[in-house]
């Protein structure tokens, strides 16, 4: 018997399994990403990327969304303010406990000029270190003089005298609301909230909007959530859609359409000392976290 032409054949496998759909997806996604442009902020937009609960892809988003925007031709800042200093792994960044880093700016008064390196992930993507210094900012900051805003009087100096400016800053904060992240929403103009598609993803959420409102009203006028995205998201489960609609409903404005699913290949990127961007940019994390940085400057530019 003849076999069946090519085209047949793959016709049929399109048709009938849901690897071939799901490659046909991505196919889809990756093409509309690649033919579409993103519009350029008027003015830098500053984001601090929280939540207090640990594990939810704070570092993560901050460092993808980073070099999605990268990627998209936008000058980019990504500040680490976590001790752990994942994203300045993640970017390829250098941050031993010699270098100079976000603890010399916020404790020693460094500029920001001094500290900022350019990631090998894009010419236009560059990084503000933290070192293992870092954990102790949190007792020193106390002492100080306008401890809590320490990071903006040095980021506003630095945005005001570089020639080419920044269209995105993207601070990533510890999981906790302590005096580094109070210094991030002081230092902000929006919010960025992940939210893992599980079922304690709304269980703390209120006390960081209180906290936020709270900074709002006494330290930072012009702070809003902005943006809330939905992180580790398995459609196969009716928990992680409940949970996406239940957050959908409470946060109609600011939830973004795109979602982030679990995937193997994001959390493989930083080992690499990579985005998942560059690591695997026609995966289904990569594309996802593409179309989140498209939402996100398009909204802004609306």
């Amino acid at each position: 018997m003849r076999p069946a032409p090519l085209g047949d054949t793959a016709s049929r496998f399109d048709s009938s399994t849901p690897l071939a759909r799901e490659l046909a997806d991505i196919t889809r996604r990756r093409a509309r990403i690649q033919g579409t442009s993103l519009p350029r902020p008027a003015a830098t937009r500053i984001f601090t990327v929280a939540n207090q609960k640990g594990g939810v892809g704070k570092t993560t988003s901050t460092v993808n969304l980073a070099a999605a925007m990268a990627k998209s031709g936008m000058r980019v800042l990504a500040i680490d303010l976590d001790p752990q200093g994942n994203a300045s792994t993640a970017l390829g960044v250098e941050h031993r406990s010699d270098t100079v880093s976000v603890y010399d700016v916020i404790i020693g008064d460094a500029p920001m000029d001094d500290v900022v390196q350019v990631s090998p992930e894009f010419p236009t993507l560059s990084c503000i270190p933290a070192t293992i210094h870092l954990a102790g900012a949190e007792i020193e900051l106390v002492s100080l003089v306008a401890r809590e805003q320490r990071l903006r009087t040095a980021l506003k100096a630095y945005l005001e005298t570089i020639e080419d400016p920044f269209d995105y800053v993207f601070i990533d904060c510890p999981p906790s609301l302590g005096l580094l992240t109070i210094n991030a929403f002081v230092a902000a103009t929006e919010v960025l909230i992940p939210i893992q598609c599980e079922y304690y993803a709304l269980e703390g959420l209120s006390q960081l909007l209180r906290n936020i409102d709270l900074i709002e009203k006494h330290l930072n006028p012009h702070l809003a959530v902005s943006t809330i995205l939905l992180t580790m998201f398995d459609a196969r489960t009716n928990l992680a859609n409940q949970v996406a609609a239940d957050v959908r409903e409470h946060f109609p404005q600011q939830v973004l359409s795109s979602v982030i699913p679990r995937s193997v290949r994001v959390s493989e990127a930083p080992s690499y000392g990579q985005s998942v961007i560059t690591y695997d940019p026609n995966s289904p994390g990569s594309l996802s976290y593409l179309e989140a940085a498209a939402e996100i400057a398009r909204r802004g530019a609306a």
